[in-house]
Order: structure tokens, then C-alpha cells, then sequence
């Protein structure tokens, strides 16, 4: 179905939330949902029903101080079953980004182990915005993890084309292979054994030029990996690059914001990565709010359409392949709700997730 053909509405399910910004699973053949509150708890909702104890609560360790600071993603492993093992996001008392493993004991599913905290990667933030805060594990089995560029603004320090910081950057990280360790560096990673303009870059990486990935997600169907990156006061941007693609990838902040020159008339694109859509501010449009691939079944009509949203607005729209190497965009919803983030379940449908209202959203055909 062409994007502008779709006839979107939301049917709200869950409320009473704090503050939600992400609903995941865990891809553990249990149908179960998991609710991210941005102040520090994971819900679990089980057969329908939000369960009475949280499933984790890192309020304790975590700021809110700055209002993109806090608990701000989580990840299930790709062997989860046999492991037990969850990451989250959030930053710290001192404002620094934290990737922590937790795990499950089988006998206690609906309960993350608050002893068994196992730091990942620490990264000291310099301001208290573009904390981004999304984990995803890809196909491959690494740990994608999109860092925002310090925050301030305008690249205040530097960070977006600086191969020496991890900031302003996805990194790609093996945290299976050796559960004693932190993680591994994937051998195959882009600038392992290559540098990038003369100068070596941090093995970590996996893309460069970000400005605020608020939202990512890999296609479970073909492993198309979508990210969306907040800009600056005029553009907000979606990317994607196909499954299997190498990485190495600059996507051009703070050279560019969105397919533009930033703060330029002209500027050197060469070597840059430019988003599959951008859209300007305007409409109370300001933040964009990056979401998933729809692979469901209740809605076959859907199938491949991309769907994304803006914090601000609230509107919601649908990207899809135009078949002649283009692509389809339409707004197919003003849904007037702060949209932090979209959610896939387990079953591939898709949830939109109301910051301020607490309400979680089933996206279901007019």
C-alpha cells in the first residue's frame, strides 16, 4: 500500500505510565511487553496485565535533571533464552551515559536481578541534551548503540566529525561473546583496520556525523537498519542502510543537517551519507521520533511501509520504497500527543508511546 493511502488511528491500551520513551520485548516466545519510564523503572505487561512490581528500577542510580536525561533504552539479548541477559541505557548521577547488563533468573522471568548489574561502556557526557539512548542488537548479533554529540548545540564540542570521541556516533560492540568481559570489538567493524581522512578512528565505531539519534531499529524481515537523527532548528532526518552494509558511514553532522548545508550556503557533501527523508520545522514540528518497519500480521497492507513521528507535533507519517530507487512519504495521522517513541511487539505490531499523557497507543488501521 502507497504511503498515502494508509488511514492510520491509535487505539490506547495501556495507560498510567510515568514519563514512558520505550516499549519493547523480549523475543522470548512469551508475547510479553516492556515498558521503559524515562525516571528510572521497566514495566512488564503480561497477558494484557501491567504487572504490580516493576521488572527493573534503576531510579537510584539515574539523573532527570535535564529533560533528555534518564533511564532511555533497553535490549533484550539475541540469546536471552539461554542467557537471562538485558541491557539498558541511561545516564547517570554525574549525567554520563551507562550501558548495563542485567540478568533473569528463570524462576523469576518478570524480575531483572538488581545485584547482577554489569557495567558495559561508560561515556562522560558534557551537557545534559543528545543523550540519545537507544539499544539495538542487529542481525549480526552486536550491540548497536547511537551516541548523541555532547549535546549544547551547534556541535558545541566538536564531536560530530572528531574520529578520536565516541560521541556523534553508532558504535558496534560484541557483548555475547564474552560475557566476562565488557565487550569485544567485532573484527570486521569499519575502522578497524582502516582510518578514515589519514587519522585513526576509535575501533568502536560503526558510523560517524549524528547530531541525536533518538530512535533506531533494524527491518526483522530484512535487516535494514533505520535511524533517526534530530536536528538542529530547521531539519529533522531519517536514514537507512541496507542489511548487510559494511558501515563506515558518515552522515554528514554537523557538515549537513538533513539534506542542507548547516549554517552554510555550500558545503563538501563528498563522502557524506544523506538521509532518505528529511522534513523542515514548521506545523509545531521539531524533534523527529524514529520507529519501525511494520512486519505484523493484523495489518498486511502495511507490509515494508516504515512509520516515524515528530516529538513536537504529534504528527505521524509513512515512508516506503517507490520501486524505482525513490522513496514515498506521507503524513498519515496528526495524533496531538508528545510522541517519545514507537514500540514493536513480539508479533511485529506497532505502538506509539504519549510522553506527557502516559498512554500506550496501538497503531491500527481507520
Amino acid at each position: 500500500m502507497a504511503p498515502d493511502q494508509i488511514r492510520l488511528r491509535l487505539e490506547p491500551v495501556y495507560r498510567g505510565f510515568e514519563l514512558p520513551v520505550f516499549l519493547t520485548h523480549a523475543g522470548d516466545g512469551s508475547g510479553r511487553l516492556f515498558v521503559v519510564e524515562k525516571t528510572g523503572k521497566i514495566w512488564v505487561i503480561d497477558n494484557g496485565e501491567v504487572q504490580p512490581t516493576p521488572f527493573l528500577d534503576v531510579s537510584g542510580k539515574i539523573t532527570t535533571a535535564g529533560n533528555e536525561q534518564g533511564l532511555l533504552g533497553m535490549a533484550f539479548a539475541p540469546n536471552f533464552i539461554e542467557s537471562g541477559h538485558v541491557f539498558i541505557n541511561y545516564t547517570d548521577r554525574q549525567g554520563t551515559t551507562v550501558v548495563e547488563r542485567y540478568t533473569v533468573a528463570s524462576d523469576t522471568p518478570n524480575r531483572a536481578d538488581p545485584q547482577s548489574a554489569f557495567t558495559v561502556l561508560t561515556v562522560p557526557q558534557p551537557a545534559s541534551n543528545h543523550n540519545a539512548g537507544m539499544l539495538d542488537f542487529g542481525p549480526d548479533g552486536y550491540l548497536y548503540v547511537p551516541l548523541g554529540d555532547g549535546g549544547a548545540a551547534n556541535d558545541r564540542f566538536g564531536n560530530g566529525q572528531n574520529p578520536d570521541a565516541l560521541l556523534g556516533k553508532i558504535l558496534r560492540l560484541d557483548v555475547t561473546g564474552d560475557p566476562t568481559q565488557p565487550y569485544l570489538i567485532p573484527p570486521d567493524n569499519p575502522f578497524v583496520a582502516a582510518d578514515w581522512n589519514g587519522r585513526a578512528v576509535r575501533d568502536e565505531i560503526w558510523a560517524i556525523g549524528l547530531r541525536n539519534p533518538w530512535r533506531t531499529s533494524f527491518d526483522r524481515v530484512t535487516g535494514d537498519f533505520w535511524i533517526a537523527d534530530v536536528g538542529q532548528n530547521r531539519f529533522e532526518e531519517v536514514n537507512v542502510v541496507p542489511s548487510g552494509a559494511p558501515g563506515g558511514y558518515n552522515f554528514g553532522w554537523p557538515i549537513m543537517e538533513g539534506k542542507s548545508c548547516f549554517n552554510a550556503a555550500d558545503c563538501d557533501q563528498s563522502g557524506l551519507t544523506l538521509p532518505v527523508v528529511d522534513y523542515a520545522h514548521g506545523r509545531g514540528d521539531c524533534s523527529v521520533t524514529g520507529g519501525y518497519v511494520y512486519r505484523g500480521e493484523a495489518h498486511p497492507q502495511w507490509q515494508g511501509v516504515y512509520f516515524y513521528g515528530d516529538f513536537c507535533s504529534g504528527r505521524i507519517w509513512a515512508l516506503a520504497p517507490d520501486g524505482a530507487g525513490g522513496w514515498l512519504n506521507a503524513e498519515v495521522l496528526d495524533a496531538d500527543l508528545a510522541i517519545s517513541s514507537f514500540g514493536e511487539d513480539e508479533a511485529g505490531e506497532l505502538y506509539v508511546l504519549d510522553y506527557g499523557g502516559g498512554v500506550i497507543y496501538r497503531m491500527t488501521a481507520e
